[in-house]
């Protein structure tokens, strides 16, 4: 079965995160195509950035680090639950994702991202940061405005049309996901390593 994270992207005390990323696991823990889980990077508590060697090499030094790389690992596919925090995606996502390199390679990513005006801003660059990760990324996105999406900016209200939003993000997402597990399968049974 295809396993799939739904990630948290902001560590922010009161953050919205929380309700956005809960709202996307519900819905997608219904479908029967993929196995999804809720990943908060808040609970893995990575520091910025601590690692004295590049992720390049596999030489993770700290405890958090090999957790974080263990639970990404794990997955075949990622939906970012995203912010925007002026035009650009959450420092705490960023540098969760600066923890790893293999980890991503050869996977798809999907989007929800929310803001002033949708959080577009935040998945554009996040769509840069995962490109040299490795990571397709799926071209349907949720963008969720704090003006029609929110009440008073922080209780979370989805407008209806949210949830087939998501429906049409997760079918691309579990397509591009199977796609490139089998590609990663077939890897493996040629015997071909990681750079």
């Amino acid at each position: 079965m295809l396993k799939i994270a739904v990630v948290t992207g902001s560590t922010r005390p009161g953050r919205n995160n929380e309700a956005v990323a809960a709202w996307v696991y519900s819905i997608a823990k219904q479908r029967n195509d993929a196995e999804f889980e809720l990943v908060d990077i808040a609970s893995y508590k990575l520091p910025l950035l601590d690692e004295p060697v590049p992720a390049l090499f596999d030489q993770y030094s700290h405890e958090h680090t090999k957790a974080w790389a263990n639970k990404i690992a794990s997955f075949d596919a990622y939906v970012f639950v995203t912010p925007e925090y002026n035009h650009g995606t959450s420092a705490a996502l960023k540098n969760a994702i600066d923890y790893l390199y293999h980890e991503w390679n050869n996977k798809a990513a999907g989007f929800v991202s929310y803001g002033g005006h949708g959080g577009i801003h935040a998945v554009e660059h996040l769509r840069l940061i995962m490109a040299p990760c490795m990571v397709a990324t799926v071209g349907a996105q949720v963008a969720l405005s704090l003006f029609t999406d929110f009440e008073n900016f922080m209780a979370f209200k989805p407008a209806p049309q949210r949830e087939k939003e998501l429906a049409g993000m997760l079918d691309q997402l579990v397509a591009w996901g199977a796609a490139f597990k089998t590609l990663r399968l077939d890897a493996a049974k040629a015997g071909v390593t990681r750079e």
